[in-house]
């Protein structure tokens, strides 16, 4: 699914992308309701998952992607299970984190559950990396946030080693050191695809380009064009570290009904509640009426509206980013699955096709 550095040609933010486009999902495994509302339980919306994901692949999407998360609202804390359930049942689909929060986990279990989940699926599997924007994980496995750049940053160097293949050499001060330590399972055809996940760091964007990883732009709010300085700094690094040019993706929420007016009612009053309830904890702004309507309007980081909508902002921002990959953050707490169901197969049947035709 994600071209080789070496079959790649450079591309910058502005210009068509060089790459092949592609088109992914993503979750935080958001609680379903039931027809008449009632949210439904943690087993059940994983059930729920695993349908939508099957679907996905029905529908000609290239990758889903389960964001880790350890609350009541999203009980996605095993998002690699889910994920080989979903590869046992799809044939080619690539599946992946979206993101795994690696401050708080071991790169070396990490790495291992995702090379099996590599091999589950055939060589399906893709990681997204972040620092964590949610920090529940932290407190729950014992880290301390003021070490919050710190673990990132020896963490993903340990990552990096660990992706070489071969025995492992490496000491830092954020785990046990390893000295030719073999790690299985081993890959068969080589690294899988690893991403960066950036959320408005520019020194994220410098380590991508440093350790040879993808760049995925999480873009939750505000323009997306602001974003394109970081396009345009990673292909700059990459050319400063004598690399090869490599995908750039974005990430953004949104959510797909049969018209315009469907998808705003069917996704403000869930995604008005989900922002409420997690803004004194994230310091988010709990949005109006008109905030929201900017936010899904030509210049905002939602993509709400009809497959055709969809699309054009979709073909927008990827030329503006310089991007090849779009993910579509589908589900909000409340949504029931028939409409997560229909979002996924517009946005495979409809809103893909149409994009592809916009940038030929």
């Amino acid at each position: 699914m994600t071209t080789a550095a070496s079959d790649a040609v450079p591309d910058s933010a502005g210009e068509p992308a060089q790459f092949p486009l592609q088109f992914g999902i993503d979750t935080f495994g958001d609680r379903t309701s039931d027809d008449e509302g009632r949210l439904q339980s943690h087993a059940q919306t994983i059930r729920n998952l695993v349908e939508q994901g099957v679907l996905a692949d029905q529908v000609g999407i290239d990758f889903i992607g389960i964001g880790e998360h350890y609350t009541d609202d999203f009980p996605l804390s095993a998002a690699d299970v889910v994920l080989a359930a979903i590869a046992a049942r799809t044939t080619r689909i690539h599946v992946g984190s979206a993101v795994t929060v690696l401050s708080s986990d071991d790169p070396v279990r990490v790495f291992q559950r995702y090379s099996t989940l590599n091999a589950v699926s055939d060589g399906r599997a893709e990681v997204i990396l972040g620092r964590g924007s949610s920090i529940e994980s932290f407190p729950l496995f014992g880290y301390d946030l003021a070490d919050y750049e710190n673990l990132f940053e020896e963490k993903v160097d340990l990552f990096a080693e660990l992706l070489r293949g071969g025995p492992v050499t490496w000491q830092g001060k954020t785990r046990p050191a390893l000295k030719d330590q073999d790690v299985v399972p081993h890959t068969e055809s080589g690294p899988f695809p690893v991403w960066i996940g950036v959320g408005g760091s520019p020194q994220s964007v410098l380590r991508a380009a440093r350790y040879g990883f993808s760049l995925m732009l999480a873009i939750i709010g505000g323009s997306p064009a602001r974003f394109a300085p970081f396009s345009q700094l990673f292909s700059q690094a990459l050319e400063s570290v004598g690399r090869l040019a490599l995908p750039v993706g974005v990430h953004s929420p949104g959510h797909i009904a049969a018209t315009d007016e469907q998808a705003r009612e069917e996704f403000w009053p869930r995604y008005v509640e989900v922002i409420r309830s997690i803004s004194e904890t994230r310091g988010f702004a709990i949005p109006t009426k008109e905030s929201f309507m900017s936010e899904i309007g030509p210049q905002g980081a939602l993509y709400v509206g009809s497959a055709e909508t969809v699309a054009q902002k979709i073909a927008q921002n990827l030329t503006v980013l310089g991007a090849n990959r779009f993910d579509l953050k589908y589900g909000m707490g409340g949504l029931s699955h028939q409409a997560l169901m229909t979002n996924i197969e517009l946005y495979g049947t409809q809103v893909a096709p149409r994009v592809r035709e916009l940038l030929a």
